[in-house]
């Protein structure tokens, strides 16, 4: 169950919402997809190419302007549309892909290839199935216009892979993994990205897999749990030493966090649980248990193969493609550039209805990947109660040296932006 991120916040340092392959079927893609009633989307039966203004996502046909509408629910900017349908852990030679098909990798050999696979989900998917499917409270932070995507007031880019659990539940599918890219308004720096990946696995047992074990239901999803992940992650990292940790997640119980010594530092990897009862009775199954584990490919892409900067991920460089080949897990990452960074000051009274993440937005929109870093350095107010804020903004590319005049251009139309959109007084 990726979605259990959420409770530690938005944050790819934590791996999934837990910490906020040849056997994935082609109708399976399918059904999915079409169980998203919203309006907006059109049905898409033809196999002919589509056209370049559109995207075929698990089945279903998306135009620009069914994601970023004109409307005041709709916060999707362009920026973010351009990376519905890239599915970087579709490839074989990304080190998302790489990282993935290792993982399935292990659950097709120690299970015999009972874990159905499923990684061309459509992203779009409804707040019900986002939210309420996996008993995200009512008022939880994560609702809000400010952390999440919406396309309408009902219809939102998925923040975690578990937005297709309860789907998958109800129709019958017993252990699965679901990998996909999910999407999320965060701030801006090396480890995160308003676009990431998620790979959430969850197993269910019926009261014949424990009755003669000796223990609950729930006592033995547990064992069966932490068993299974030590596994997954000797077959990642090695013989690591590991600890397991009490944690909280409202979606599972007991719920623990699974930690690995690394690089000589404790490395957190993935948060899981047993799966509250609640979730399974809503899927039609009140008399079994489940586990469920959540974790960012990102995350443990960039300790394994030694990546620095989330935004290489996207990069089309030769000099970062290059260097990663199909099922070759840990090559280790040989920077090929070093640019030198500019850093630009900003400075604003705020007002009650300022957020970071909104800042973030604007500047992303502006600068896109050339933005590396948005840093607060200071934070002062005032005796008439007023607040200020300065952000050091850095900019960066990955490939190549950024001239004076366009850092200057893109400055003044990052305060021209944030001046008009965001109704602060610049200093």
């Amino acid at each position: 169950m990726a979605a259990l991120s959420f409770a530690h916040h938005i944050l790819l340092s934590k791996p999934s919402f837990f910490l906020h392959s040849s056997k994935t079927l082609t109708k399976t893609n399918t059904f999915f997809s079409i169980s998203i009633s919203s309006p907006f989307i059109r049905r898409h039966k033809s196999t002919q190419t589509i056209a370049s203004s559109l995207l075929e996502l698990g089945g279903v046909q998306i135009s620009k302007q069914d994601v970023v509408k004109d409307e005041p629910t709709n916060n999707v900017p362009d920026l973010i549309f351009t990376k519905l349908g890239l599915q970087l852990h579709r490839r074989d030679n990304h080190p998302l892909g790489i990282l993935k098909n290792a993982i399935y990798e292990y659950f097709d050999s120690n299970y015999n290839n009972q874990f159905l696979k499923f990684d061309d989900l459509c992203p779009i998917v409804t707040t019900k199935q986002n939210f309420d499917d996996v008993l995200v409270p009512a008022d939880h932070v994560s609702r809000s216009y400010n952390d999440t995507y919406y396309v309408d007031a009902e219809t939102v880019l998925r923040c975690h892979t578990s937005a297709h659990q309860a789907e998958l539940l109800r129709k019958g599918y017993t252990n699965f993994l679901v990998t996909g890219d999910v999407y999320r308004r965060d701030s801006i720096d090396s480890t995160h990205y308003p676009v990431f990946h998620q790979m959430e696995g969850v197993r269910v047992f019926s009261p014949n897999d424990w009755k003669d074990s000796g223990m609950d239901g729930t006592s033995y999803a547990a064992d069966d749990l932490k068993a299974c992940l030590e596994g997954l992650a000797r077959h990642l990292f090695g013989a690591v030493e590991m600890r397991w940790v009490d944690t909280y997640f409202p979606f599972t119980n007991p719920s623990f966090e699974l930690e690995i010594y690394f690089q000589e530092k404790w490395l957190e990897v993935l948060g899981c649980g047993v799966m509250e009862q609640e979730i399974l009775k809503r899927g039609g199954k009140t008399d079994n248990v489940a586990w469920a584990f959540g974790l960012g490919l990102e995350r443990l892409a960039m300790v394994l193969f030694d990546i620095p900067d989330i935004r290489l991920f996207w990069s089309t460089d030769k000099r970062f493609t290059s260097q990663f080949t199909k099922g070759q897990l840990g090559i280790k990452f040989k920077p090929f550039s070093k640019y030198p960074p500019c850093y630009k000051d900003m400075s604003f009274w705020i007002n009650d209805s300022f957020t970071e993440n909104n800042l973030c937005e604007i500047v992303r929109g502006v600068a896109g990947d050339l933005a590396e870093e948005v840093q607060l350095i200071d934070n002062f107010t005032n005796k008439k109660g007023m607040t200020s804020h300065c952000y050091r903004i850095t900019y960066r590319s990955m490939e190549r040296s950024l001239t004076d005049e366009e850092i200057n251009e893109l400055q003044w139309n990052v305060r021209d932006q944030v001046q008009s959109q965001m109704n602060v007084e610049l200093r």
